[in-house]
This record gives C-alpha cells, structure tokens and sequence, in this order.
C-alpha cells in the first residue's frame, strides 16, 4: 500500500527592507558673475553689440554680425568691433566702410572699397585704415557713424569691413577676403514705405496638339520706389476672357528685402493654359514692412495687369485645312453635277434632232 509523504511548511521569511540613506546635500549656488559695465560697450563676435550717443548709450536689436538703429541727421554715433587672430602669423588688415545691396540670389553684399559709397560707408568713419593683429591677439576699431544734415529719412544699409588681400599661386589671381558687420540705420524722419510692378509681360507658348493645353511664361519687375526696405509676398493670376479658363499658378516665393530703389526680376512658368485667344494676368504684391523689434507687418497690396494673346494655331490650320477640303469637295460635286446635267441635255437635244430629221410615217 503506498505512503503519503507530507512536506512541511516553508519557513516564514521576513520582508528585507534598505537602510534609508538621505540624499547628498546639493552644493551651494554661486551667485551670477556680474560682467564690468564698459564706458562705450564693445561688439564682439556678433552677439549684439551697444553703442554710444550723445545722450547715453542706446540699445541695438541683438543678431549675427549685424547692428541696427535709429539715428537722427547731425547726431553722431560711436562704437567699437573687435577683430581677433587665432592664426600664428600677424596679420595686417585694411579697415573701410562700404554700402550694401540686394545680389541676384537675394543675399546682401556689400561695394568693394575701389567703388565710391554715398550712405552707411560714407557716413561710418574709423580711426585708422589699416591695422595689424599679432598671433592669439585681439584689436578694438573704434568707429563712428554721422548721418550728416538733410540726410533723406528712410532705411540704409552698410557694413564695416576687413580686408586682407593674398595672391593665389595656384590660380594666378589676388584673392580679397572680407570680413565685417551689417549696420542697418533708419534715419529719423516720414517712412514711406511702396512698392511697384514693371516691365508686366506675359507670353503664351502652345502645343503641337490642337486639343492640349498650353503654357505661358509671366515676367515683371518689382521696384522699390519708398525710403523704407521691404520685402513681397507675392501671388499671381492668369484666365481669359471675362474671367473665364482660369489656370492655377504657384506661387512665387517672397522676395528678399529689397533697400530703397532697388529691383528684383521675377519669371513666373505656368501651365495648363486654355488658348482662348486672349489671356489675362493679374500681379498682386503685399509689402512687409519689419519694425525694429523684428515683427513683419503687411501694407496695403499693389496690383498690376498685363495682356497677350493665346491663338491656338494647331486647330486653326487643322480648321482651316478642314473647311478648305470640304468647300474643294463641295464644288467639285456641283461641278460634276453640271457635267452631268450638260450631258444630259446634250443627248435629249441630239434625240429630238434625229427624230426631226426622220418624221414616222
């Protein structure tokens, strides 16, 4: 007969609880180191920069490379940038001021010094043209901006350069590399910021099929007639007549900033156009205007119209060649019924004259 073997119970274990071990103590703060306030602050790198007035220093919008501010005719304004040499040969630099403008990719350069500057380069003066920076050294240029007397208000843009000149042995030629900062200055005074549309054509470029559609190509120039730099956002349209056959365009991208009395050249490619004898385009602009906190307002829109004609010419020849065959079939077939009509009159004449001749008895 078989045993039952009867196990005993599992000893009761009591739960292991960690020693509680309080946090290390958090180290003490240091209190935030205060930077020496200069008489005349310095820019540095690009990081915003500060500079002196006649009446204490003003505050300038903080960006990469780049000083903006506000300034009346008469009143000077100092500053200082600092240029430092990581190499391990000094280096000596030419110093000079210059205007900037709008490239054709939409970036701003700025005029070689060999070129004559009628505002930010010729109002920026510095102490000295040329400077030479030792290895591991930093120079300060102080430099000074006066916007002289009768000065037109409204928006310029310039920049403080630094040139160094080196010939380049492999290619044969000089090569200038510059270095500097933007100064956008607003002369105080009415801001009339505008905008127009130029040279508005369009084209129209059909197919080899009679049926398709085809394509139009729009192009026009927009002219920044204010004191004020504004960029565009812009939207076109093209239909027919009365409106109808419209055809959808993208688009354009928003202009760059465009300097007072500057132009930009737009080409706008657009298809799925009905040829409906006559097209219609319709430009319209909305300026944006940035303040000096850096927020972009738009204006009023500034609208432009322009005409071309949109011949379908495939289906005109096609109609064209068309109703020629029909009317050539057309009198060939009454031609032929003349013949036969002649024909037939010709052989009943013949008949009545041959019974004529021979009466029946």
């Amino acid at each position: 007969m078989p045993t039952a073997t009867r196990t005993p119970p599992a000893p009761h274990r009591r739960p292991h609880y960690a020693p509680h071990r309080p946090p290390p103590p958090a180290p003490p703060r240091r209190p935030p180191r205060r930077r020496r306030a200069h008489p005349r602050a310095r820019a540095r790198g690009g990081r915003g920069r500060h500079v002196d007035g006649p009446h204490g220093p003003e505050r300038l919008r903080q960006g990469p490379l780049q000083l903006q501010l506000r300034r009346e005719p008469g009143r000077p304004c100092r500053g200082r940038d600092d240029r430092r040499q990581p190499g391990r040969k000094p280096l000596t630099l030419t110093v000079y001021a210059a205007d900037g403008f709008t490239t054709d990719t939409g970036a701003l350069d700025l005029l070689p010094a060999a070129r004559t500057s009628v505002g930010v380069g010729a109002w920026v003066r510095t102490d000295a043209t040329r400077i030479t920076v030792d290895p591991g050294r930093t120079v300060t240029v102080p430099f000074t901006v006066t916007v002289p007397r009768g000065a037109t208000p409204g928006d310029y843009v310039g920049g403080l350069l630094t040139s160094l000149k080196q010939p380049d042995d492999a290619e044969g030629i000089n090569v200038d590399r510059r270095l500097g900062i933007r100064i956008k200055l607003r002369v105080s005074g009415a801001l009339r910021p505008a905008l127009a549309v130029e040279d508005a054509h369009v084209s129209y470029d059909g197919t080899a099929d009679p049926f398709a559609k085809g394509s139009a190509t729009l192009t026009y120039t927009i002219h920044n007639t204010g004191n004020a730099a504004v960029a565009a956002r812009q939207a076109a349209r093209l239909s027919g007549p009365f409106g109808w056959f419209a055809a959808r365009v993208r688009a354009p991208e928003d202009t760059p900033e465009l300097l007072p009395g500057e132009r930009w050249k737009v080409t706008v490619p657009v298809t799925g156009v009905t040829p409906s004898f006559a097209v219609k385009a319709r430009i319209t602009l909305t300026p944006l205007l940035t303040d000096a906190s850096g927020s972009t307002s738009p204006l009023a829109p500034v609208t432009a119209t322009t005409h071309a004609p949109a011949i379908p010419w495939v289906l005109l020849v096609l109609l064209l060649v068309l109703t020629a065959a029909t009317v050539t079939a057309l009198r060939l077939r009454r031609d032929r019924a003349r013949r036969e009509e002649s024909r037939v009159r010709a052989a009943v004449a013949k008949e009545l004259e041959a019974l004529s001749a021979h009466p029946r008895p």
